[in-house]
């Protein structure tokens, strides 16, 4: 039994929400019921029982670490709390770095299938893509601002927007700079996302197409369709959890589960693509992680918001 519960607390299965649950997986740290015990031990047994650090990398110049994104399997950009994005190698040597167009802190940041750098800036409402030392802006967005980013496998643009009153929040996709389709309620006419821009909003395509975003704001991972449907909400375990869920970064491997980082309680969350619980990454010293990337070999790349560092994770065997 987990021992921060008593006999008089009832807590639910992880999996299922709904029957009390008497089994504890100790290496998870998750509550079971007797009907999902087994379903639990079956999911996707290729992911390690102790995920193992790889490699520490140290960033500099940042007061907070926010973002990283994997330009090839060496190689790392990385954004945080001021208006330089930086190139690092797996050895913590900086490559290079650039000042944003406005300089201004850049919100977000995405790699493009062809290896193009491409930005969000709130404060100036737009999109950028890096080539060399030149930026282009390709988005100028009239009324909203750009909270999270993403490149999708066609090369369409994901943009989470937030509107200048801080009272709606939709999710656009681009082909260039021509908008395609704009997502902001479900099918009962309820608010996909939250819209109190305080927090973050993050997202990444899924190898089925679903979009997955992390809605701090929301406490929730909100899975959408790519023709816009709900198909589910991930809401954490909290009967595992000291601190509420409030996901943050968020992205997708190669077998489709899904990895969101939950700063709170120094941990990641992996579930599968229909939102269904595998296990936690909470060893590797983990503190504070936030944003997440994957390379070519399904390895994680964590960035750690107050130390500044990025840690790169083996999850599977």
């Amino acid at each position: 039994m987990d021992p921060r519960y008593s006999v008089q607390d009832v807590v639910c299965c992880a999996l299922c929400k709904t029957a009390v649950a008497p089994i504890y997986c100790n290496v998870c740290h998750t509550h079971l019921c007797s009907d999902c015990v087994g379903n639990h031990f079956s999911m996707d047994p290729r992911l390690l029982d102790a995920p193992c650090l790889i490699t520490d990398i140290p960033t500099t110049g940042y007061d907070y670490l926010y973002n990283v994104s994997c330009l090839s399997d060496e190689e790392i950009w990385t954004s945080g709390h001021n208006e330089i994005i930086k190139l690092y190698n797996l050895k913590g040597k900086l490559l290079t770095s650039l000042r944003t167009k406005s300089a201004q802190m850049p919100q977000d940041i995405t790699m493009t299938r062809s290896g193009t750098l491409v930005y969000a800036d709130y404060l100036n409402r737009s999109i950028n893509l890096v080539s060399g030392t030149e930026i282009q802006t390709l988005i100028t967005l009239r009324g909203w601002k750009p909270f999270g980013l993403w490149s999708t496998s066609s090369g369409d643009l994901l943009v989470i927007q937030n509107r200048d009153d801080e009272k709606q929040t939709k999710l656009v996709r681009y082909s260039g700079n021509t908008q395609k389709q704009s997502f902001q309620r479900d099918e009962q006419g309820n608010m996909l996302f939250s819209s109190d821009s305080t927090y973050t909003v993050h997202l990444s395509e899924n190898r089925n197409l679903d979009i997955c975003v992390a809605d701090n704001g929301a406490g929730a991972v909100v899975v959408i369709s790519a023709a816009g449907k709900l198909r589910f909400r991930y809401i954490g375990t909290p009967s595992t959890t000291r601190e509420p869920f409030r996901p943050d970064g968020i992205i997708t491997d190669s077998r489709a589960n899904i990895l969101t980082s939950d700063p709170g309680n120094h941990s990641i969350h992996i579930i599968d693509q229909d939102g269904h619980f595998l296990r936690y990454i909470h060893n590797c010293g983990l503190q504070n992680p936030y944003g997440l990337c994957v390379d070519s070999r399904d390895n994680l790349f964590v960035a750690e918001r107050k130390t500044g560092r990025v840690k790169k994770i083996q999850y599977y065997k």
